[in-house]
């Protein structure tokens, strides 16, 4: 499984991106799927996740201001984030799981600033 994460930049507070993550390989193996995100001199952390039946959840920090959702016409996941803050300011990664092994696209750099 390869993925391939994109749409990050910079935006003003209050601001609104879209993430996208396209997927390629043995598609059809993969269960969930999730954005991670990692701040400087931070842990990465969970931002939002999204099995294959469609249940998501997400990190208490982002409920409410952002959507993940998955098109598997396209084989592609988004992250649609509202209302950014600049304590959203990180690196955001997708992940994949298939069976027991995580797959990790590269990450796309968000920035919330004035």
């Amino acid at each position: 499984v390869q993925l391939q994460a994109s749409g990050g930049g910079l935006v003003q507070p209050g601001g609104s991106l879209r993430l996208s993550c396209a997927a390629s390989g043995s598609i059809s193996s993969i269960s969930a799927m999730g954005w991670y995100r990692q701040a400087p001199g931070k842990q990465r952390e969970s931002v939002a996740a999204i099995t294959s039946e469609g249940v998501t959840n997400y990190a208490d920090s982002v409920k409410g201001r952002c959507a993940i959702s998955r098109d598997n016409a396209k084989n592609t996941m988004y992250l649609q984030m509202n209302s950014l803050k600049p304590e959203d300011t990180a690196v955001y990664y997708c992940h994949a799981r298939v069976g027991v092994r995580g797959y990790w696209g590269q990450g796309t750099q968000v920035t919330v600033s004035s």
